[in-house]
């Protein structure tokens, strides 16, 4: 039996570390622009309400950017569509970074910038498949899962620090040239990768309706969304991190921590599942560790104390890193002709169900307390996940193959 490609291996192939490495510090860069964003808001305008409604701008447009724009694709070169998004958005960075811009043309800008994201990211991620073959894509995925985890978490920290010392301004311009450092990077370190019927011309909305048709037409990709899409119920302890810390009589302190603890936990699960899960378990491994994502949610509602909180929810982050073993699967089933599109629905889709879970955890918790609204949703989402691991089952079952 073949062994399993390591880290080291993934990371020799020189078009997968120009494409990791410019995603990784541009990244970071957007981690450093939320927190200076948010810091010049409420400097600004000293408005908590303000403040979240611009944070909230840096996630919400890709639910409309992301269906509109992802198809171009599968239309024009895919390294050629990255290097443009990256110059794009580097530019906008750059005149956000001007002082003295008001409030509406700085949130103007974020949405402008944000919603580009969908369409770097459809682009890298249907050039993948074929940078790395067999295993090596599983891995790599994993990586960049991994990666994000490390920048997340490593980008906030840095970024209040950053913030403190230098100002909001010079952090914004830092994401700037970030964004021109992975253009540079991808241009000469990336080929052209053409897609399949790039010549074929293709409206929006053929593209759109060839793109539900795909996902509808294969089960296969109906449940691995199913399975996906239950992050929306996992997400909850993120948007109730600060109640729960209140609940529980602690400070702000703690709020970071707890909202630390699922991305630490997706760093160690992101790892573990590709570098110590035989491949052949994959498949079977997805409808238990979806499962059993929502039961430690479950028990950190019975007693609402943070340190059992954060490492119970680090246990959430590693076990719902099952999401990172679905993504490969799925973009492996999609035609490379349409893996630009069908990626962009699957990233809204999944955008707007975290979305709904955090709006839906508030409401719960406005009902009962933060820490029952965290139970709640951790017994819905395993509920569901029941539901969505039998229809992945029979769907893998009764294919020929899945990845």
């Amino acid at each position: 039996m073949a062994s399993r490609p390591t880290i080291r291996e993934v990371v020799g192939v020189a078009e997968f570390r120009a494409l990791w490495i410019a995603h990784a510090q541009s990244r970071l860069g957007d981690q450093l622009a939320r927190v200076a964003i948010a810091v010049l808001v409420f400097d600004r305008t000293g408005s908590a309400a303000v403040t979240a409604l611009t944070y909230a701008l840096s996630f919400l447009p890709p639910l409309v950017s992301a269906p509109l724009l992802t198809g171009l694709a599968d239309r024009f070169p895919r390294r050629t569509v990255m290097v443009l998004t990256d110059l794009s958005r580097a530019g906008l960075v750059a005149v956000m970074a001007i002082p003295g811009l008001p409030v509406a043309v700085l949130a103007a800008l974020l949405i402008v910038v944000v919603g580009l994201q969908p369409l770097y990211s459809a682009a890298r991620n249907a050039i993948l498949p074929s940078v790395l073959e067999g295993d090596r894509y599983v891995v790599g995925v994993g990586l960049a899962s991994a990666t994000d985890s490390i920048v997340q978490v490593a980008g906030f920290a840095a970024g209040g620090l950053l913030v403190g010392l230098t100002g909001s301004h010079v952090a914004l311009g830092l994401n700037a040239l970030t964004f021109l450092v992975s253009s540079t990077v991808v241009r000469f370190g990336a080929s052209l990768h053409r897609p399949p019927d790039a010549a074929e011309p293709m409206t929006v909305g053929r593209s759109l309706s060839g793109g539900f048709r795909v996902i509808w037409g294969d089960r296969r990709l109906r449940s691995l969304l199913g399975l996906l899409y239950l992050y929306g119920f996992y997400i909850a302890p993120e948007g109730l991190a600060a109640a729960y810390a209140a609940e529980a009589g602690r400070g702000e302190a703690a709020v970071g921590l707890l909202m630390a603890a699922d991305p630490v936990g997706a760093l160690v699960g992101s790892l573990l599942l590709t570098r110590w899960m035989p491949a052949h378990w994959r498949i079977r491994s997805l409808t238990p560790l979806a499962v059993a994502s929502g039961i430690p949610l479950v028990v950190s509602a019975a007693v609402p104390s943070v340190p059992a909180a954060i490492g119970l929810w680090t246990l959430v982050g590693v076990l719902s890193s099952y999401t990172m073993l679905v993504t490969p699967m799925f973009v492996r089933l999609v035609p490379d002709s349409r893996r630009g599109q069908v990626i962009g629905l699957a990233s809204a889709g999944l955008q707007a169900v975290q979305g709904l879970g955090v709006a839906a955890a508030g409401a719960v918790a406005g009902l009962t307390s933060p820490a029952t609204a965290v139970g709640i949703m951790g017994a819905a989402g395993a509920l569901l996940a029941i539901f969505a691991g039998r229809s992945w089952i029979a769907a893998a079952d009764g294919a020929a193959e899945v990845p």
